[in-house]
Parts: C-alpha cells; sequence; structure tokens
C-alpha cells in the first residue's frame, strides 16, 4: 500500500502528465511511442520532454551504435566493466551478489547516459541448447524470483529504469520471431511467470521488454491477454512495455494492447507500425487517440521515476562507470560463481610450493568473451583470461606453459551485415530507406540462413579434425612433462549466442578426443570449463577433478586462480540441471525444442529437476549440486505452523573441515497425498551460509502460504489445499539432509 504522501505525489504526478498529454499534438505523442534510432525514442523538445535512452544489456552497457545502422561509433569513451552473466550470478546462491551486481549495472548505464538498460534476462531454462541461456538465471521459477528482485532494486536505485526480459516464454532461438509456442495456464502461472509477477509487484520494475515469439497463437508484443489482462490487470503494472527490437509486427493489434514503446533494428523509423502506419489509422478514426494517449502515459510517468522530467528533474542521480569498487565486486562474484563438480584424491586446491612446471591446454585459457553472445556483447574495459589469472597468481615462480590443444576456426567481426540485423531477417544492408516487410520472406531467409550456419558447423568439423592432430600431440607431451596439468576447455559465443540455438550438447572442436588421450597420459588432469549451459561429459567417470565456470566477467582469470590454488573456497551450486545427455532431456523425447513455426510445451511443470525427478532419470550433475574443499553437515530440523499457514524452520548447518567456506541449504516441498498431480518437490527457498573451520549456525526460515500453492485453472487462482507437506532440507535436490512433516490447515 502506498503511504499518504506517496498517494499525494502520485495523485500531483498524474495531473501534471494530464496535463503534458493534452499539450501534446498526435505528431509528438506518435514520435514518443517509436524509435527515432536504434536505441532512442523520439523527444519533444516543446515541452521538454527527452528522448529516452536505451542500451543492451545483461552483462554491462553496451559500445555506442551510429543511430541509423549497426556500426560502433569507434570511440574510446564507451568501454566498461564486463559482468558476470546471469547463469553465473545464480549459481552463486547469493542474493547480495544479485543486488550489488545490479547496482553496478545501473550506476554504469547512468554514467554513460541511459535512461533503461535493457536488462535483467530472466526466462525459464527449458531447454540446454538455447542459445540465450547464459543470459538467463535458472531452470526453477523460485530461484530465479529470488535473484530477479535485488537486481531490479540495484539497477533502480541510480535512476535507471531496469527493463526485465523477455515477456515471456522465450525459450528458443530457432524461428525467433514468428514460433508459436503452445502452453496450458497452469505451466504458465506456475514456471514461466512468477519471476516477472516478483519483478512487477515486488521489485517494481519500471519497464518490460515484450517477447519476440506467439504464445498460443499471439505475438507478445500484440498480446492483451499478456500485457493487459495480466501484466497490468491482474499484478497492477503501471509502467513502460519496450518491444524487443522488431517484436511489433501489427499495427492495429500493438495499438489496441499495453504496447508503449517500439523499437527494431530497421531504419526507417517513420515506417515503424506505432509510427506513420498509427498516424493514419488514427486519422482514419480505425483507432482511437485515446489508445495514443495511454502509451504516452506510461512512458512519461516512468521518465518521472527516472527524474527526466518534473519537480526533481535536478535531483537525478549521476552514475559512473569503471569505478575501482566495481571490479572488486565483479571479482567476488566471479569467485562466489564457480562450481566445483568433481575433486576425487583431494587433487584441488593445488599447492604452488609442490609445482616447478604447469601446464595450460585448451583455447579457452585464453578466448576473451566479453565482445560476443548477440546483446549481451560488452566493450570491455578488460577481461582477463584463465591463463593471465594464473599467471598474475603465480608472480613469475613457477613456469607456466601454454598449449592450445585443439583448434577453434576464427569468426572475423564484420559490420557489412550485423548478427543483430541478419538474425532477424535477410537485411543485406544498414542504410536508410528499407524496402517494406515480408515476415515470410524473412522467416524463409532466417531459415536459410540457419541452415547455412549448420553447414558452416560441418565444414569447420574437416578443417578442425585436419588441425588437431598436430595440437594433440602437442598438448599430450606437454602433459607428461609438467608437475600439474590444467585443461580449460568449454564453450564460447560462437555457440552461446542469441539468434541461433546450439546443434547439439557435446563439446565442440573434438575436445572430448584431447580429453580422452590426456586422462590416459595424466589421470590428474584438473578439467575446467567455461560455458554458458550444459555440456555432455562421456568421460566424467575418468576424470578426478571438474570446475565448471560460466561466462565470470572482467575478473574471471583472477577468480579461476584464487579457487585453484585454494585462496578461494569455492562455492557455487548449479542453477540448472546437468544431464547426462542430452537424450536424456524431456525436450528431446518430446521433440518440442528448436522446431520451425510451433512448439508445444507437452512436458507442463515438468521442466528441470522436475522431470529428472518424476521419470528417475540420473543426471550428470543435479540441479543446487556444488562441491567445497570443506564438508558441511545438518542437524537439529524443528518445524512450527503458525496459524495453520506460514511455516517457520530452524535447522543447524556445521562446517566439519579444516578449512573456512559457505554451504547453500535448499528447502523443497513435497505434498503428501496432493489432491491434483503436483511436481515430487520443488525449491521454495535457501540460505547460504559462511562457516569457518569447526563453526556452526542456525538457520532460521519461513515458508509462506504462498510457497505451498498451485494455481486452480477453474478459480484462476493460487490455492493451498490444505494437509500435510513433506519439508525437505538439502545440500542439493538429490542430497537431502533433513526432513519433516508440516500440516496446513
Amino acid at each position: 500500500m502506498l503511504k499518504k504522501d506517496d498517494k499525494k505525489n502520485e495523485k500531483k504526478r498524474e495531473k501534471e502528465i494530464d496535463k503534458l498529454v493534452k499539450k501534446l499534438t498526435l505528431d509528438e505523442k506518435i514520435a514518443m511511442i517509436h524509435g527515432a534510432s536504434l536505441f532512442r525514442s523520439g523527444a519533444v523538445e516543446r515541452l521538454g520532454i527527452p528522448a529516452i535512452e536505451t542500451s543492451d544489456g545483461p552483462m554491462g552497457v553496451r559500445a555506442e551504435f551510429m543511430d541509423d545502422r549497426w556500426i560502433p561509433l569507434g570511440n574510446q569513451d564507451d568501454m566498461v566493466s564486463y559482468l558476470p552473466s546471469n547463469s553465473a550470478l545464480a549459481s552463486s546462491w547469493n542474493t547480495e551478489l544479485a543486488y550489488k551486481t545490479g547496482r553496478i549495472l545501473g550506476a554504469e548505464a547512468r554514467g554513460r547516459g541511459k535512461d533503461v538498460i535493457l536488462a535483467p534476462g530472466i526466462n525459464i531454462k527449458r531447454d540446454p541448447l538455447c542459445g540465450r541461456n547464459f543470459e538467463y538465471m535458472s531452470e526453477d521459477p523460485a530461484l530465479t524470483r529470488a535473484f530477479v528482485v535485488p537486481f531490479i532494486k540495484g539497477v533502480q536505485e541510480n535512476d535507471v529504469a531496469a527493463c526485465v526480459k523477455h515477456f515471456a516464454v522465450n525459450v528458443q532461438e530457432t524461428d525467433r520471431l514468428m514460433v508459436d509456442e503452445e502452453i496450458d495456464e497452469r505451466t504458465l502461472y506456475e514456471l514461466y511467470l512468477p519471476a516477472f509477477k516478483a519483478a512487477v509487484q515486488e521489485a517494481e520494475t519500471y519497464s518490460v521488454m515484450g517477447a519476440y515469439n506467439k504464445i498460443n497463437g499471439t505475438h507478445c508484443c500484440e498480446n492483451k491477454k499478456l500485457l493487459d489482462e495480466i501484466l497490468r490487470k491482474e499484478w497492477g503494472f503501471d509502467g513502460a512495455v519496450i518491444s524487443d527490437w522488431g517484436g511489433v509486427h501489427k499495427t492495429k493489434e500493438a495499438a489496441a494492447c499495453s504496447m508503449d514503446l517500439e523499437m527494431s533494428i530497421f531504419p526507417d523509423f517513420d515506417d515503424y507500425k506505432l509510427a506513420n502506419p498509427l498516424k493514419e489509422l488514427v486519422e482514419k478514426g480505425e483507432v482511437s487517440e485515446d489508445a495514443v494517449d495511454a502509451k504516452v502515459r506510461n512512458l512519461l510517468r516512468m521518465m518521472y521515476r527516472l527524474k527526466m522530467i518534473g519537480s526533481k528533474k535536478d535531483s537525478r542521480k549521476a552514475g559512473v562507470y569503471n569505478a575501482p569498487e566495481h571490479r572488486e565486486a565483479v571479482l567476488h562474484a566471479a569467485e562466489e560463481s564457480m562450481v566445483l563438480l568433481k575433486n576425487e584424491n583431494h587433487i584441488l586446491p593445488l599447492d604452488a610450493k609442490k609445482i616447478k612446471k604447469l601446464a595450460v591446454i585448451g583455447a579457452n585459457a585464453v578466448t576473451l568473451h566479453s565482445n560476443g553472445g548477440g546483446s549481451a556483447e560488452i566493450k570491455a574495459l578488460y577481461e582477463i583470461s584463465p591463463l593471465a589469472g594464473l599467471k598474475m597468481y603465480l608472480g613469475g615462480n613457477i613456469e607456466v606453459v601454454y598449449v592450445p590443444g585443439y583448434y577453434v576456426p576464427a569468426k572475423p567481426k564484420t559490420f557489412e551485415v550485423n548478427w543483430q540485423a541478419a538474425s532477424l531477417d535477410d537485411l543485406k544492408n544498414t542504410t536508410v530507406g528499407q524496402p517494406p516487410r515480408d515476415e515470410a520472406g524473412e522467416a524463409d531467409a532466417h531459415r536459410k540462413g540457419e541452415e547455412e550456419r549448420l553447414a558452416q558447423i560441418e565444414r569447420d568439423k574437416i578443417e578442425i579434425h585436419e588441425k588437431n592432430q598436430a595440437l594433440f600431440e602437442q598438448a599430450l607431451a606437454l602433459a607428461k612433462d609438467a608437475d600439474a596439468v590444467i585443461f580449460v576447455g568449454g564453450l564460447n559465443h560462437d555457440y552461446d549466442c542469441e539468434g541461433s540455438d546450439r546443434p547439439d550438447m557435446k563439446l565442440p572442436y573434438e575436445q572430448d578426443l584431447l580429453i580422452d588421450e590426456l586422462l590416459k597420459v595424466r589421470k590428474d588432469t584438473i578439467l575446467t570449463f567455461v560455458g554458458g549451459s550444459p555440456v555432455e561429459m562421456p568421460w566424467r567417470e575418468q576424470a578426478q577433478t571438474i570446475l565448471w565456470s560460466y561466462y565470470a566477467g572482467m575478473e574471471t582469470g583472477n577468480a579461476f586462480a584464487k579457487i585453484i590454488f585454494g585462496e578461494v573456497n569455492p562455492s557455487g551450486k548449479l542453477a540448472e540441471t546437468f544431464p547426462a545427455k542430452y537424450e536424456d532431456c524431456v525436450t528431446a523425447k518430446n521433440g518440442q525444442f528448436g522446431n520451425w513455426g510451433k512448439i508445444a510445451l507437452e512436458e507442463g511443470l515438468y521442466c528441470g529437476y522436475r522431470y529428472y525427478d518424476r521419470q528417475r532419470i540420473k543426471p550428470a550433475f543435479c540441479f543446487g549440486y556444488g562441491l567445497s574443499y570443506t564438508n558441511f553437515e545438518y542437524s537439529g530440523l524443528t518445524l512450527k505452523a503458525e496459524k495453520g499457514k506460514d511455516v517457520k524452520l530452524t535447522f543447524t548447518v556445521k562446517n566439519v573441515g579444516k578449512q573456512a567456506g559457505a554451504e547453500t541449504a535448499q528447502i523443497y516441498i513435497a505434498p503428501i497425498a496432493a489432491q491434483v498431480d503436483r511436481p515430487d518437490k520443488e525449491l521454495k527457498t535457501f540460505a547460504k551460509v559462511e562457516l569457518g573451520a569447526g563453526r556452526s549456525k542456525k538457520v532460521s526460515l519461513t515458508l509462506k502460504q504462498e510457497d505451498f500453492m498451485y494455481f486452480d485453472t477453474q478459480l484462476h487462482k493460487f490455492i493451498a489445499d490444505a494437509g500435510d507437506y513433506e519439508i525437505l532440507v538439502g545440500a542439493s535436490c538429490e542430497d537431502i539432509r533433513l526432513r519433516g512433516i508440516a500440516t496446513l490447515s
């Protein structure tokens, strides 16, 4: 509820907005609701209404582009902090880091003069092959919700709007402009909407981005059920809805729903759907000017909140980018994000005093990832690679020898046909004056482009195989001659990328072959990986040590070295399941991923660990899993139901090892004798606990009534059935340490 003063201010603001709207001409209103450049809306200088300056993205503020073409300006003043990907952030299971990272992103966006930062990405990870999974947080709505709220609050503290995306059910890149996703109402409300609802009602996000895809036959950016009924009416959102770039297809439909600002990748700004075509419909009386006014009001309301206009304009916060404290926070987030998957015989941490020659093998030891991935690309102030981090940490006292191990074909970057345009249609140049759009032709061109991309991958495999023979021999010779061997492999942004999905879940560039050979000559090879989504690990039973890192930002190398040599105790846990093989995935079994035209989310609620639980399929590494250099014990679970609704639980976590560490205790609920079909268990809350060696701590958490609810489609609301629920406290979704039963009245 608003306080009295807030209500008074709100009433005053709305009156000022009404006055402005009445002063605006139709041309001025139209100018405000569509792009006037690739990242800027139209301004109304006559009334002091500025343009809205937007920028990607989820891993930092993107470089400056020309107004009318996808070509960077080439400035030297737009290098910024490269932040951990949302996948890395969620793997920390530390919501305070989400807040700090959001605060950095907001400060740097404001420092660069931006009003809206197009982040965070919170779509549910349905299939490990989705090209943009690295931008998203988790397969689980509760974990995503827990991270999105502090992240948005951190961004918006800086008088910058977060633009949470992509609303909604954006689960694949294949045919991303036109794919129609069939989804039942319960699955939509229980899995794919909770984090967005929290972004609106708890974080109070100032803007939301409409997704490219269709839901049940209607594009998200023209979807009255999604934008009007759910977002506006049910959740009470009164901020701005911004289209994904190129997400609006029909003028009348977009005008009739709560789509406030149309952005696109084309430079024919006056011909956008909410530009001259809308003006013509208004003048013909086919669209009411009131519909335009509603969009303008929503944009003006966001501007007031950002202090772009109004009486508080002079008090708008100034930002800062590339501040030293930003780099410190990025390092801390990277340290907590890395996940130790295996550590037999305690090979890690390494003891530098026992090593004279260290072999580092693998292209990802030197690959810089900041400048790739699509709209997540960053012009980083710097990026420390794993090899650089190791050398910096060791300080020259140990001989560090690097060889690439495997061949990665070079992909030269060109701006003649930018990925942003190419990923949407067959745009051949980025000059002003495009021909009329042919959406069927665009989809066909996109399909042909995807076919060519896959064909190029096959051609690359031949070249890779030929060049790998010599590289393998070099790597194996080095491994035999070193005191310790670190392999750094994984994925890159040729695979984790906007606009296309991965062809399979295997490691590219014949890495599996090299790993097999390395383990034969050095079974103690430390296998480490950088990537944005799960990979198959057919050699995992033979491997003794596996360390996984998502794209962890500019300080990746320093965090990597600190973990390898034990200065930092790893505490990351997986925010998604790593299947043993792609064929185990529900989407592989039902064939409803990566299809053109239409997909059906046939699995319903059984996404991620919910599916593996129900089908009793053992993954390679389960949701919530991650090792430490120490061990933890759980004890003393007590449950107390308050008024038959909320449940308070307490338990103790003890560090029984010899060094300090952090453990994330995860709370799942499992209905007993459920009245409707429900997953075997579902994550509801968690706590990350830092403990010194031998220390223990009592953890107190509360499960609220809403945590026991499911969506009733007949009543169209969430309800909680009375009855018994098993409360599970675990170190992962499989490693359940404590159990108890709570009864809801």
